[in-house]
Order: structure tokens, then sequence, then C-alpha cells
């Protein structure tokens, strides 16, 4: 007799998980957005859901997914594996995350213990790009030629420290090695689509990549990060792929994807990408290379030329901006150069390609018709941003480095809702977007389903199983200046406040700030009060790494943790190390990016309000995810404080109240 597995039979109170774990709490929100996902599945529609904090997430569409990836297995006998390019009759699913943490849970700790408790045969493969792989024939002949390209001599030998690892690594990517290799030596070694042999090569039954790329292939579930998802559907726009194809897609931390899929759907060139591929080829100054390897001396001139042809462009750029340009160097016409590196970048290209065809050994043919290739690549993304030929799209200019001395050409689609529409949502069957932070003013998902250009879906709003009513309070500070009209006299309350709240729990406090203007300056204002009380201040304004910073923080009894932007989201400190959070502003974008600056200008453009149809909204998502910090088990207690009165003030802040979990709420003096 056949066992049917349902969600309710493996998340319900007498289904698998519950024995296994021997209790059944809080699982009533999982089991309904677990049967949602199902259903979304088989009737192939898409699905947002909003999950609480604690809600449990990860199972709830783990199980149906590996259901989903299982049925036609349970039904039929069992096809053999599929090489890579081969279409398959199963259902595959997509699980995207934005940050590393989630991915390592899933993979690490979720995915094996249903493997575990389920009784059914699935598998799941954590997907990397193809640049994280080391390539052994690649490997090989940059130690042969390491003393002619490596200007180094640490170099060489960590080439030497490359060769030893790989013949025990059964892995063969960066995550598994103990030392981190500079870029310069990574990039000659790892495995590269253009500088690939493929089934010819003399490597390719051991190659580490290719047996990642069979697992892919085969596997039911393939976890991704954002990053990853976007950069291969950018390539499916051109006909290749890094993924197969997929039936469900599902996006965890789903608030992220608007701004992961800009960066990824749109174009940089910058002059450090030009210098790094020139120098790379052949660098005069140590007479390294890999024109200088193969004796191509025509190319090392032409080499020599391109790198003034950059330098005067970039330099033209830089005058370009200042004399052109907005502050946020924006673009608004198309650039008047004289210059032009497009033409020797392609000429460079044939000349390495003919020279090429020369090089008897196809090994060290590939070497150069790969450079070649960037070279073309280069010139054709040069090309597209001076003659600004990617419609719907917004342009700029940035300066970057120590000293604003790298430039930086940039474009994004403007609305990237339409591209997901085509490109995504009318082509995958099912797509799941789920985060504890989707819902506007309590309920309304239209923000994120207009931002992605989901027009029709399924939705689901779940609130936390945690007692936020009990166990949270919501400080409310009256007499606090507005912090537009009076930005001095704000930031000086802000400080005041900060001592009083921090006081209250003895420290154990996140302070989150918009900016890191305003961060470094109370930094300052506090510094010597936090040592003259006890307190260890922890400011990521001092260039900390993030995960370093946590760690302080957690070990310290009487931290305060000083944290903008990134802080804001993906920062988990459970238990009694965390009581206090502290929002010193409600966090608006400000609008001073080119790329922000040229959403509002549409929604404008179409008659609608640029600040209540998408700053507002934008900016609760942001203030949830910060509140958020604050309660990560059930029994987490401590208070949120939000300085800015305007969420008291005007008449938007109630859809900033009403947006968040319901708890006591104290209007403090």
């Amino acid at each position: 007799m056949t066992t049917v597995f349902t969600p309710e039979s493996i998340l319900g109170p007498q289904g698998r998980i519950a024995q296994k774990l021997q209790r059944y709490e809080h699982r009533q929100q999982q089991l309904e957005m677990a049967e949602a996902v199902a259903d979304a599945i088989t009737a192939k529609v898409h699905l947002v859901v909003e999950a609480g904090t604690g809600t449990g997430k990860s199972f709830a569409y783990l199980v149906p997914a590996i259901l989903a990836a299982t049925a036609k297995q349970r039904d039929d006998t069992p096809a053999r594996g599929k090489e890579p390019g081969e279409k398959s009759d199963r259902t595959r699913v997509v699980i995207s995350t934005h940050t590393i943490s989630l991915q390592e849970q899933l993979i690490g700790k979720d995915i094996p213990f249903l493997n575990a408790v389920l009784p059914l045969e699935f598998s799941a493969v954590l997907v990397k790009g193809r640049g994280n792989y080391v390539s052994l024939r690649r490997l090989k002949g940059a130690a042969d030629r390491a003393g002619s390209i490596f200007p180094n001599p640490e170099q060489v030998d960590q080439v030497g420290e490359l060769l030893k690892w790989a013949q025990t690594t059964s892995d063969g990517s960066l995550a598994s090695l103990d030392f981190r290799p500079p870029n310069e030596v990574w990039d000659e070694v790892r495995s590269d689509h253009g500088n690939c042999l493929g089934k010819k090569c003399a490597t390719y039954e051991d190659c580490l990549y290719y047996k990642a790329r069979r697992r892919v292939w085969n596997a039911d579930l393939m976890v991704v990060n954002h990053a990853l998802f976007f950069a291969d559907l950018a390539l499916r726009r051109d006909g290749a792929s890094l993924l197969p194809d997929y039936d469900v897609v599902v996006f965890d931390e789903a608030h992220t994807v608007e701004q992961v899929a800009a960066d990824h759907l749109g174009l940089k060139i910058t002059s450090g990408q030009v210098d790094y591929l020139l120098n790379k080829l052949a660098n005069d100054r140590t007479q390294k290379g890999l024109l200088y390897h193969h004796g191509f001396t025509e190319g090392q001139r032409l080499v020599t030329e391109l790198h003034f042809i950059a330098e005067d462009l970039f330099a033209e750029m830089r005058h370009f901006r200042a004399q052109n340009c907005a502050k946020n160097g924006r673009v608004h016409r198309t650039p008047e150069t004289p210059t032009d590196l497009a033409t020797p970048l392609r000429d460079l290209g044939r000349a390495i390609s003919l020279f090429a065809e020369g090089i008897p050994l196809e090994e060290h043919r590939i070497e150069l018709e790969s450079a070649a290739k960037r070279c073309l690549t280069f010139a054709v993304g040069l090309e597209s941003w001076i003659k600004q030929s990617i419609q719907g799209s917004v342009y700029w200019i940035d300066l970057t480095g120590r000293n604003q001395d790298r430039v930086e050409l940039c474009c994004s689609p403007v609305e990237i809702g339409g591209v997901l529409r085509d490109e995504l949502f009318n082509k995958v069957p099912t797509v799941i977007l789920t985060s504890a932070t989707l819902a506007v003013g309590g309920q309304s998902f239209d923000f994120i389903r207009h931002r992605l250009g989901v027009d029709h879906s399924a939705e689901v709003q779940l609130d936390s199983p945690f007692n936020y009513r009990d166990n949270v309070r919501l400080i409310l500070p009256k007499s606090m200046p507005d912090p537009t009209e009076s930005p001095l006299e704000y930031e000086q309350a802000v400080c005041e406040r900060i001592r009083k709240y921090v006081d209250q729990t003895q420290g154990r406090a996140f302070v989150l700030f918009t900016s890191f203007r305003m961060l470094d300056g109370c930094a300052r204002r506090l510094s010597s009060w936090f040592r003259e009380n006890g307190y260890s201040l922890y400011s990521q304004g001092e260039g900390t790494p993030r995960t370093l910073l946590l760690e302080r923080f957690r070990n310290d009894q009487k931290g305060v943790l000083f944290g903008a932007d990134s802080f804001w989201q993906g920062v988990d400190v459970p238990g009694d190390a965390l009581q206090n959070v502290i929002i010193t502003k409600l966090p608006f974008s400000v609008p001073d990016h080119p790329l922000l600056e040229a959403r509002l200008e549409a929604i404008r453009k179409r008659g609608g309000n640029p600040f209540m149809e998408y700053q507002v909204p934008e900016a609760v998502i942001r203030l949830k995810q910060g509140f958020g910090r604050l309660i990560r088990t059930a029994t987490d207690r401590g208070q949120v404080v939000i300085l800015d009165p305007r969420v008291r003030t005007k008449r938007y802040g109630q859809l900033f109240l009403d947006s968040l979990p319901e708890c006591r709420v104290i209007i403090d003096d």
C-alpha cells in the first residue's frame, strides 16, 4: 500500500516532525503556510506569503517542495541520472536566499533533518557560481608559467599551496580552502566558461566543477543566493544559463529581491576592471603577463597603447561628471567624448584571437581566446554605456577608492517589475515570495507585487507565534525635534535619549541609524559617556567587519552596538545579549542615488505620488526588519524605541505603527 504524504502528515500534530521532536508548538501557522505553498505548486500559481518570525518558514516551504519534487518519482520508475543540458521530466525546485547564514541553515541543518525524517529519496545541493571552483587544467598551467605571469613571489608560492590542496579536496571550491588566495591568483586558476575545453580536457573526468554541475543537474532542490539566481536570469535573456530549467522558485528573504535583481540586470564597467585586464595581459613595469609568456610583442604594444587610451577615457568621464552631472553622478545625456576605448579593445581582442590560431596546444590556445573574448565583452559594454543603448535604464558615474580615483560607469533598469514579469513570472509556473516583512499597513501586498511585476498571485499573511504583547514594549518618546526641520537639535536630542534608554537595559542594545554621518556624530558625542558608565561601544563606523562586531557584542554583557544599513536585517542575536533596539530615524531612503531618483521620477511622470507609493512603503518594510532584530525566540523579551517623532506627528506615521506586531505602546516623556 502506497503511503500518501501531505504537509499535514509531516507538519501536523501527529506528523513525522512532531513525533521526531516530541512536541507540537506554534506549528499551526507553519502548517497553514505549507498547505498554501503546496496548493500554489499544484495549481501552478504564484504565492506571496508573509510569515512572522518564529513561524518556521523554511520547513513550511521545504516540505511541499520536497513532496512536489518526489511526486513523479513515487509514481514512476526512477529515471537514469541526467547529463547537464538534458531536459528532465521531474519537478525541479530552486530555493533562493539573500544571506549566507540562511543558506547554511538550509543546507547544513534543515534539509539534512528532513532527509532523516522523511522516507523519501530526494537530493538537494548548494549551487555556487562557476568561478568558485578550481580548474585542475588551469591550475597546472598557472603553476607551469607562474614565473612569467605573477610579479610577486608570494603569489607563486600560493599557486604551490593550491596544487597541494587540489590533490586532496573533494569539493574544489573556495569555501573549502583554509586560506584566501588573492584575486590575481584565483583568477588564473578558477573554472571559467570561456576558458574550458569540456570533454576534450585531459582533466574532464576529474573536473571538480563538472562533478558539482552533474550533482546540480540531478538534484531535486537547488539552494542558491539571489545574486546567482539573477545572474542566471540575465544569461537566460541571451540564451544561456547557469542553472537547469526549474518549475518552482521559492524566494526567502523576498524583501531584498528588487535590489538584487536591479544590480544583476544592469551594467557596470570600472577603470579598475579595465586596468586589471590589461595588466593581466601585459604589465610593462614587471614584464609579466599572458602575452609576455607567449612572446606576443604586437599584443604587448597594443596593451601599452590601451593603458593610455583607458586613462584618457576615464579622466574624461571624471571631468564630464564634474561639469555635466548632479552631485550623485547621474548622466542625463549621452557623453560626448573624443576618446574611443571600445574600438582598440576590439582590435586587441581580434589580434589576440588571430595570434592564438598559431598556438599548437589547445589548452594554451584557449587561454588566449578567453582573454580575447574578455576584451570584446568590455568593448560591447563600453559602447552600450557610452551610447546609452539599453532602454528604460538610468545611467550614472560613480567615483570610488580612497582618493575618489576609480571611475565606475553604471546603469540599471529603472523599473525591474516589467523585466521580472516577462522573464520570470510569465515563464515559471510557480514563484513563492516569502519573508517576515512584505505587507505594508498590516495587510497589503500591493507594494511588493507592483515593484516585482506580480500581476496575479495567491496571498497569505501569518502572524508570528511569539507573544509580542507580553514580551515587547514599544516606546515612543514625546518632545523630540523634527529631524527634517531641526537636524542639529534632533541629533543632540537623540544622544540624550540613547543615554536614557541604554541605561534602562544596562547596555545590551542595538542603536540603528539611517546614515553613517549621524552614526559617527553620535558615537563621538557619546563615547566618553559610555566609558564612564562601563558600557562598551561597538561602532560599525570604525570599519570592523560585521561578523566580528556581532561576536564581540554577543560576548559583552554591557555592550551597545551602533549599526547602519546592514544591521537592520539578517542579524540574529537571540537571548539576553540583546534586550533593546533603539531606532534613531524612520528609515526613509534618501533620494540622492541615481536609481532611486529615477524611480521616483517615473512614478511622478505617470501621475503618482512617489513619497506615498514608494518611499513610505519601502521605509515601512525596513522598519519592520529593524524591529524584528529584538525578538528571535519565544523567550526573548525587551523594548524597541522609535525616537523619530514623525511616527506620531505625521499622517503616514500610523501606517508604520499598523505594520508592526501588536505590543504594548508606551508614550514616554
